[in-house]
Formats: C-alpha cells, sequence, structure tokens
C-alpha cells in the first residue's frame, strides 16, 4: 500500500492532472512510496473518499480548485471521520489566499499555500519521520532550474483519451484585477532543450493534442518561436497545438512562422477581456486596441489559426451598452469563438478594491460570479449569464455557420442575439440539456416567425449547417421549405464539413 496518494477531482475525466503529476515527478526518493489517484466531480463524493481509504496510505494531498472545492470538502469530511490519523494536505489555487475562512482548510491537517512542487515532498518528508509541520506552510517560489518535468508520468492511456497540459512558462508580467496569475511575477521560463526533448518523448508516444497553459506564451519571442518551429518542422495531420496569446504582441518573426501551419493545427486563445480603455484602466488591464485588432486581422485573413477570443461580462465600469459595443467590435474581427465569461471574483485577486465603489456583489458559492453591480443589476445579469450559455451553443458551436449572419442582418449583433436569447428562455426556460435539433427548430421558428425572414432562405441556411452536424437527410420542420431534389442532391455530397476546433476548457 502506498504511504502518499496524490488525488484530486477533475472537471471531467478527460482532463488529467497536471499539478499531480509535477508532484509526482518532484517527490525525489519518496516517489516509490506514491500513487496517483484521479477522480471528477461527476462521482459520488461518498464513492471516491471508499477509493482512497481502499488504499491505507498515510497521507493525501488534495489538489483543490475552483471547480471541485465543493466536492473535495465532503470527500476530506467522509476520510476524517472514518480515518482521522491520515494526514490531509491541501493544495493549489483554491486554498493559496484567504485560508482563514474556508470550511475546507478547517478539515485538513496541513495547506501548502503557492506553487508547491518542491514544498510537498518536504512537508511529507517531515510528516512520515513524526516531524509535523505548521498548518499554513508557505511554499517558495520556484524556478524551473530546481524542477523535475513532469511529462514522462503522462500514462499511454493519458496520452490515447485526454487532454495533456504542458507549459514553457509560469507567470504573467501583467496585473490584469481579476485574474490569479497576475501574482505570480515574475515570469519563469523551463529550460528549452530538456523541454523538447520531453515535447520530443510525448511526440513519440503517439501525443496528437498539445494544450498550453502559460498565460502570456507570446512574452519572449525567442521561446515562442523555437518551440512553435519545433512543433512545424514534426507537425503530422492530425496534430493540433493550443497557446495563449498577448493579443497585442506579435512581431513580424512570429507572424511568418504562423502563417505556415495548416489549417487545424493552431488554436489561439486570446484574452480582450473588454474594448473600453477606462475599465481597462479601472482593472489594471493594459492594451494596445488597434495593434491588437491589426493581430487579429492578420490571424483571421492570413493565417489558418483558430481564433478563441474572450471577454469578461460584469467588470467595474463596464455598462451594457460598452460590453454590447465591445462584443460587436470583436466579432467583426472574425474569431472563430467568442467566450462570453462571467467575471468571478477569484481568492486573492486584487479586484475586491473595487467593491464599495462599485457595489460589486458576488455569489458566496463557487465560481463566485458576480451577481450585480452599480451598473447592472441582477435581472440584467442573469440575462447576461443566460446569453453566454445560448451564444456558446449557436455562436461558438459550428453548428450555425450560415446560420448566424441571419440574425443580425442589418443590426448590432449583440441587441439582436439577445432578442433571440430572451425569446429562446422564454420557450425553454433552460440553457443545457438542449437537443441540437430542438434548438435548430427553435432558431428558425425565430428568424421565419418573430423576425420575418423568408423561409426558403433561413431554410436552405439551416440545412446547409445540417449537413455540418452528419446528418444526410433534411429535419422534418425544414423539409416543407426545400425542394425535394434540393436536398436529394445534397444527400449526395460529403458531408464532413468542419466543425469547430477542440475547446480550451476551464483547467
Amino acid at each position: 500500500m502506498p504511504d502518499i496518494v496524490l488525488t484530486t477531482l477533475n472537471a471531467k475525466f478527460i482532463h488529467a492532472a497536471f499539478g499531480l503529476r509535477y508532484l509526482f515527478a518532484n517527490l525525489g526518493d519518496l516517489q516509490p512510496r506514491a500513487v496517483i489517484a484521479e477522480f471528477d466531480i461527476n462521482l459520488r463524493p461518498l464513492d471516491i473518499a471508499e477509493s482512497l481509504l481502499a488504499r491505507n496510505s498515510k497521507i493525501i494531498g488534495f489538489g483543490v480548485y475552483i471547480w471541485n472545492v465543493t466536492e473535495t470538502a465532503e470527500v476530506i469530511a467522509t476520510i476524517k471521520r472514518v480515518r482521522p490519523e491520515i494526514k490531509i494536505i491541501l493544495g493549489g489555487p483554491e486554498v493559496s489566499y484567504e485560508t482563514e475562512t474556508q470550511p475546507v482548510v478547517a478539515l485538513a491537517d496541513h495547506v501548502i499555500t503557492g506553487e508547491a512542487d518542491l514544498k510537498f515532498a518536504e512537508i511529507c518528508r517531515a510528516l512520515l519521520e513524526n516531524v509535523p509541520p505548521g498548518k499554513i506552510i508557505p511554499a517558495e517560489l520556484p524556478d524551473f532550474s530546481q524542477l523535475a518535468l513532469p511529462y514522462d508520468f503522462y500514462t499511454d492511456a493519458d496520452i490515447a483519451h485526454r487532454i495533456v497540459y504542458v507549459e514553457a512558462s509560469r507567470g504573467c508580467p501583467f496585473t490584469c484585477e481579476f485574474c490569479l496569475s497576475s501574482l505570480a511575477i515574475p515570469v519563469r521560463q523551463v529550460s528549452l532543450e530538456p523541454f523538447l526533448s520531453a515535447m520530443q518523448r510525448l511526440l513519440d508516444r503517439g501525443l496528437k493534442q498539445f494544450k498550453f497553459v502559460d498565460r502570456t506564451f507570446n512574452l519572449n519571442i525567442g521561446v515562442s518561436k523555437a518551440i512553435l518551429e519545433f512543433f512545424l518542422e514534426r507537425h503530422q495531420p492530425g496534430n493540433f497545438y493550443h497557446f495563449e496569446m498577448i493579443p497585442d504582441r506579435l512581431p513580424a518573426e512570429l507572424r511568418e512562422i504562423i502563417a505556415r501551419f495548416p489549417a487545424g493545427a493552431l488554436q489561439f486563445e486570446v484574452g480582450i477581456q473588454t474594448f473600453n480603455p477606462e475599465v481597462g484602466s479601472l482593472i489594471s488591464r493594459r492594451q494596445n486596441y488597434d495593434r491588437m485588432a491589426d493581430n487579429l486581422h492578420f490571424l483571421k485573413h492570413e493565417t489558418r489559426v483558430h481564433i478563441h477570443a474572450d471577454l469578461i461580462v460584469g467588470l467595474p465600469g463596464e455598462t451594457v451598452e460598452s460590453f454590447a459595443a465591445g462584443f460587436d467590435r470583436l466579432l467583426a474581427l472574425g474569431p472563430q469563438e467568442i467566450q462570453v465569461g462571467i467575471l468571478k471574483r477569484l481568492r486573492g485577486t486584487p479586484i475586491i478594491r473595487h467593491d464599495a465603489e462599485w457595489q460589486m456583489a458576488y455569489s458566496a458559492h463557487p465560481p463566485y460570479e458576480i451577481l450585480q453591480n452599480k451598473l447592472i443589476d441582477f435581472a440584467t445579469l442573469q440575462r447576461l449569464r443566460r446569453f453566454a450559455k445560448y451564444w456558446d451553443l449557436i455562436g461558438n458551436s459550428g453548428n450555425f455557420v450560415e446560420v448566424l449572419p441571419l440574425i443580425w442582418p442589418d443590426q448590432s449583433p449583440f441587441a439582436s442575439f439577445l432578442k433571440l436569447n430572451d425569446w429562446l428562455y422564454e420557450r425553454l426556460k433552460r440553457t443545457d440539456s438542449i437537443a441540437l435539433m430542438r434548438l435548430m427548430e427553435l432558431v428558425f421558428e425565430f428568424l421565419t416567425r418573430e423576425q420575418r425572414l423568408d423561409s426558403k432562405t433561413v431554410a436552405h441556411a439551416f440545412w446547409l449547417d445540417c449537413q455540418r452536424t452528419g446528418r444526410r437527410d433534411a429535419p422534418n420542420f425544414l423539409k416543407e421549405y426545400l425542394p425535394p431534389k434540393q436536398w436529394q442532391v445534397a444527400r449526395e455530397r460529403d458531408c464532413s464539413l468542419p466543425k469547430r476546433q477542440a475547446r480550451h476548457l476551464a483547467v
């Protein structure tokens, strides 16, 4: 039986816990006495506790995040009632700040705050030698030169079936007040030679999708270029690389190599967050909007990069009108996906300094989303929350490519989609678990009956989109508007039209 169990509750099975593998890689001589045990939040906490207790370990280390803190607390409470002598160590961003108020912290024996790659082994060694450390233990910020890399601890099953995370840097030079990464200064860069050797081993083992978690991949142009060149030289059909990019930093040497990647290979996540410069100033976010727009135009029209862009609802000083203008501006730049995120009050972030002036009210429960503020009341924020959900189903899914422009023919896309948003919610009273054909039928009804668009024109657009879903015959709600010959011919065509790229997924 292992003395040490490293565990966490992932958001979904498909996620492979990156942090656990870093901890395991840096256990040194304790590695033979440790195992990794991963679960997901869809499992019953009681069953997770049973599995962990069956390992009969002395120490269990939990990775705690915004998406799993509630379930993790329930698992720990059960373990402590059954086997109170087991030492529980917590780590992760959710327990690195404001520890004194957290129920999950009260249940644990020890909490490591900050990057625990090296500190976890130190604490385990002390506990196994019966030298108890304190309750709250700050971890010194490690440099990459001190760390053993974790990539060899991804299993063959991970590589075949799960999202594999990698990083070339940690930290962020910016100070955006809503983001924990702004607290991780300075930026630290991995040594390229061992990192690229590890990437080669992953390629040799058959890994196809690389999800970089660096917050500012293109900060160091030389390193970014070297990594992109490495993957381009070894690229095989089906390989896919996701990077988070600074939107206003894309010099010529990066543009040249990015333009050489084939379609379907690169996805860039670009955090715009707001187009309102006054809001940007309030939250200490610096960006050059003109340069950013030029970079997005280049990516859209001169490369085959899939662009995933982020905007945030609920920032202090942002009105519905200014958010709408930003949404319309971003949509005009043509990213394949726009994630409309709701502001979260992450523990430790300085966004709380605006609470009084802007009357910011957040949910007390994870993920701590904004409920209302001085400029946007609760009811309006609920509408915008639904807007985000429906936009993901319709605007981001790749299932409404031909239909989307019909929603806003000559009007503001935001205002037009908000009208559809309200109409859909009135009909459905929900934003999830909606069958695609049911959603298509409702959008068709909205466009033809509420917006009074020509039924045949709308039906033709829907039929083209239906083929993207793999359908080879028209659904019943379209048939009366499509000439039989038209959809009979369409059935004979190749229907394998491109869908959206793999999503970046919260980790």
